[in-house]
């Protein structure tokens, strides 16, 4: 006799993940209530641990199917900010108005638990002729060095394998169902160090001011376009982070001053070339006042996108089926764990709206998380069709 399961509730699996504290980088209990369920549901679940972050891989089907579909999603949270200011306890799981509170409830416990609850459904009732893989990380928020970039080198290692893959973090600006994401730009951060003379500000000519030389570079950086966007991409972008000497004393010329810059770049560049213009820049300003530069650079991610085919379109026909709107293909915003998929197969991202992540009072709208649920099972049915 087949045994029937009932299906999962992902509203019931987001409340259960939140009030696991996991601020990155710590596990929580996130990840332990996860590989739990996934292994009762017939999935084959691996720990992949690595610099003290926790990962999880988990397989339904056959390693090596020629069709595996994969879900990305990390279970980490940001910090909390002022606890004071929340309204409801964010690891509390409250449901206040229809809406869910708590830290990660859109970015992106919500998310992990819709197509978790969405897979083992599928399995369970639709065993697909090929493979479904969940790799879900506990280090995004972070540096991401552990994370989902450790997942891949475990599977690479051990013959495991997508042949597609959907991130769910937040891609909705304001409607469930408006816009998925078929690339990101790259990110560069940038510091820069110049080293002068110090001296007595009443002699200024006595000392070399390593301020007069910062602000000429950061004014020259600031007032470059770098392109005016592509097919794909917005025009990049440069912002001026800080700029700091640590001088306390109105009458003295200090011998140092910091600044960082951070850059969203899109296909026109590269994390390389960014950083040659970078230091070619420094160079011209230091031979201009004789002032030297350090320059330390970290390229985060390189920017991408997955061209319009296949997949974008079959999660497309996915969200208009579920929500009425066909969603807009997107390369804005911040980076994501795709930026690592992408050079294992190709990736998109579709998930709920995220006005509220990493706020105070972060929130999702419980109906949203059964609507995402049935549109990653849509997914997954017209995937194995």
């Amino acid at each position: 006799m087949t045994q029937i399961h009932p299906p999962v509730d992902p509203v019931a699996l987001t409340a259960a993940l939140i009030r696991c504290p996991s601020v990155t980088p710590a596990e929580g209990g996130a990840l332990v209530l996860l590989e739990a369920l996934l292994t009762e549901a017939g999935f084959a679940c691996t720990r992949i641990d690595r610099g003290g972050i926790c990962n999880l891989f988990a397989r339904w089907g056959r390693a090596g199917a020629n069709r595996t579909f994969g879900f990305n999603g990390h279970t980490d949270v940001v910090p909390l900010g002022d606890v004071a200011a929340w309204t409801q306890d964010p690891f509390g799981a409250a449901v206040v108005d229809g809406f869910m509170y708590g830290r990660g409830a859109t970015d992106m416990k919500s998310g992990v638990a819709a197509f978790a609850a969405a897979a083992i459904d599928f399995v369970r009732n639709t065993p697909p002729d090929g493979a479904v893989v969940l790799a879900i990380t506990g280090d995004e928020e972070d540096v991401a060095l552990d994370g989902t970039v450790a997942l891949l080198d475990w599977m690479d290692a051990n013959n495991e394998a997508m042949s597609v893959c959907l991130v769910g973090e937040p891609t909705c600006p304001n409607v469930m169902g408006e816009m998925m994401k078929v690339g990101r730009r790259g990110s560069l951060t940038a510091h820069f160090v110049a080293r002068g003379v110090q001296g007595h500000s009443a002699y200024p000519h006595r000392a070399n001011n390593p301020l007069t030389a910062m602000v000429a570079l950061i004014d020259r950086l600031a007032r470059y376009e770098l392109d005016t966007g592509t097919d794909h991409f917005d025009a990049s972008t440069l912002a001026i982070t800080t700029i700091d000497t640590g001088n306390t004393a109105t009458n003295v010329i200090p011998a140092q001053c910091r600044a960082t810059v951070n850059i969203r770049f899109n296909d026109a560049h590269s994390g390389a070339s960014i950083s040659d213009w970078l230091r070619a820049q420094a160079g011209k300003t230091s031979a201009a006042t004789d002032v030297a530069f350090d320059v330390t650079i970290k390229v985060s991610g390189e920017s991408f996108v997955t061209p319009p085919g296949a997949l974008s379109d079959l999660v497309a026909a996915a969200v208009q089926a579920e929500t009425g709107i066909t969603p807009t293909l997107s390369t804005t915003g911040g980076t994501s764990d795709a930026r690592f998929v992408k050079d294992h197969c190709p990736v998109v991202e579709f998930g709920l709206v995220g006005k509220t992540m990493h706020q105070v009072d972060e929130r999702v709208e419980v109906a949203q998380i059964h609507q995402l649920k049935s549109i990653y099972t849509r997914i997954l049915t017209d995937y194995f069709a």
